[in-house]
């Protein structure tokens, strides 16, 4: 029986981008676990598992548009280092922001200024711009709808 949107799914996944580096793999864990149709995971990942029965396996592009977007510059904002307190994180790590409605902002410290006044976060995801290749295999339908 085919995956369909409302099933559950377990599958085995190696995430490449054009390049040919991983970025992601489940290798070595358990199979990712999702249900089909309900937004958790990006949308192309999503349409290639529809339609495969267990033991199936499929190659994919997904086109940023049907992943995690493009990337805006606009995202790319410099702060205050006082933001920061005695807390400076180190170049490279994702932080999170609370805005000031409550919601959490991640973003990656992409640089400091050379007068140590300013660093620079990065508010696009990090794969934002990156058309991704992925081998999957349907390892099982955990629930059927």
């Amino acid at each position: 029986m085919p995956a369909a949107n409302g099933d559950t799914v377990a599958v085995h996944y190696t995430g490449t981008l054009d390049d040919g580096s991983q970025f992601d793999s489940s290798d070595g864990r358990e199979p990712l676990s999702f249900t089909l149709g309900a937004g958790e995971v990006i949308p192309g990942f999503e349409t290639a598992v529809l339609g495969l029965e267990p033991g199936d396996s499929t190659t994919i592009v997904i086109a940023p548009d049907d992943a995690y977007g493009p990337r805006h510059d606009e995202a790319v904002q410099e702060v205050a280092m006082e933001l920061f307190g005695d807390n400076v994180p180190p170049l490279g790590v994702i932080i999170t922001l609370i805005a000031p409605d409550g919601s959490k902002m991640p973003a990656t410290v992409a640089a400091f200024a050379e007068d140590g006044t300013t660093a620079t976060l990065d508010f696009n995801h990090p794969l934002a711009g990156e058309t991704l290749h992925f081998d999957i295999e349907l390892v099982e339908i955990t629930e059927a709808q």
